[in-house]
C-alpha cells in the first residue's frame, strides 16, 4: 500500500484497512501534539485514492473494516468522501465498518444533511480529540475551539447517527492543582456530549512540540502515575454518561480498565482506589512498554 509519511490510527481500527484520503492535518497546532509536524495539509486526488483502493482489492481481496486517514479526514468536500464511500462498498462486498479522523472545525464546517448523507453512505464512527473540558486549558493547548463548539462538533455527530469515540488526555493540566479542574471539567463535556466510545490517553512529552518546550523551559511538569490515576478517578466519579462504554486501553496508559457507564461505574473506581492505596507500581504499566 502506499503511503505519505507516519500513519496513525485509533487502537480499535487495529484490523483496518488504512485508507489515506488526506496527509497531514488542518489544525496541526495543538501544543502536545507531533504527529503530522512533517506534512503540509492537503486532499489527495480522488485517482490517486481510487488507485490505492484497486491494490487493496488486488492485495487484500476482501475487507470488513476500513479507516480513513489521515488526522482530520473528514476535512475532505463531502461530495469526494461520498464518492470514496461508495466506491469502497462496492469493491469490497463484506465491508461493514468505515472510521474516520474527524476534527471539531471540519465537523462544524458541515451542515447536518451532509453528515447524514456521509452516515448514509456507510461512515461508521468519527473519532473526535476531546483533550479537555476545561475552557482555560483547551485554550492553552491550541485546540482551535470552545468548550461549546466542541460540545457542538460531537452532538452534531451524534445527531447524524454516527457513533462517536472520543478521546480524553490525562495530565495536560501537569503537576498544579488545576489537574483537578481538568478532571471535573473534561467529566462535564463528556456529560454534555455524551458519547458513544471514550477513550482515556495518558500525555506523554513528545521532543519538538511546545509542550516539550515548556517542559524544558522548567514551565511545565508531567504527573507521576499515581497522580494521573487519581485524575483518572476524579473524572470517572464525576461522568453521567448513558450507555457509553469508558476504555484505558491506550498504550500510553499506567492501568487499562474498561467499562460502560452506568452500569459499570463504580466497579471501575473501586479498581482505580485499590491501586491508588496500594501504591505499588508493581500493578501498573511500566514506562518502558507505554507508548503512542
Amino acid at each position: 500500500m502506499r503511503y505519505e509519511g507516519n500513519i496513525f490510527r485509533p487502537p480499535s481500527e487495529a484490523n483496518s484497512y488504512i485508507l489515506q484520503v488526506t496527509i497531514g492535518c488542518t489544525h496541526n497546532r495543538c501544543t502536545f501534539c507531533a504527529m503530522y509536524k512533517d506534512k503540509k495539509f492537503r486532499v489527495r486526488s480522488l485517482e490517486e485514492i481510487k488507485t490505492d483502493i484497486r491494490m487493496a482489492k488486488l492485495y487484500y481481496g476482501d475487507v470488513e473494516k476500513v479507516f480513513l486517514a489521515d488526522g482530520d479526514a473528514l476535512a475532505m468536500p463531502t461530495d469526494q468522501l461520498l464518492e470514496v464511500l461508495e466506491t469502497l462498498y462496492k469493491t469490497f462486498p463484506s465491508l461493514r465498518h468505515v472510521g474516520i479522523y474527524a476534527g471539531p472545525d471540519s465537523i462544524l464546517s458541515k451542515e447536518i444533511t451532509e453528515l447524514t448523507a456521509l452516515k448514509a453512505a456507510g461512515l461508521s464512527i468519527a473519532y473526535l480529540g476531546v483533550e479537555t473540558g476545561d475552557p482555560e486549558l483547551l485554550q492553552d493547548i491550541r485546540k482551535g475551539v470552545t468548550y461549546d463548539e466542541m460540545v457542538e462538533a460531537g452532538r452534531r455527530i451524534r445527531r447524524a447517527g454516527i457513533k462517536l469515540s472520543v478521546t480524553v488526555l490525562l495530565g495536560l493540566a501537569g503537576r498544579t492543582p488545576k489537574a483537578v479542574e481538568h478532571a471535573k471539567n473534561t467529566a462535564r463535556i463528556l456529560n454534555d456530549i455524551n458519547p458513544d466510545y471514550i477513550g482515556a490517553l495518558t500525555l506523554m512529552i513528545v521532543p519538538n512540540t511546545e509542550l516539550f518546550r515548556r517542559q524544558q523551559r522548567g514551565e511545565f511538569e508531567l504527573p507521576g502515575p499515581f497522580e494521573i490515576l487519581e485524575e483518572m478517578y476524579i473524572m470517572i466519579k464525576h461522568l453521567e454518561c448513558q450507555g457509553t462504554e469508558f476504555r484505558s486501553n491506550h498504550a500510553s496508559n499506567y492501568l487499562p480498565i474498561k467499562g460502560r457507564l452506568p452500569d459499570d461505574k463504580e466497579k471501575m473506581l473501586a479498581l482505580i482506589k485499590t491501586i491508588i492505596e496500594k501504591n505499588d507500581r508493581r500493578y501498573l504499566r511500566p514506562d518502558y512498554l507505554r507508548a503512542l
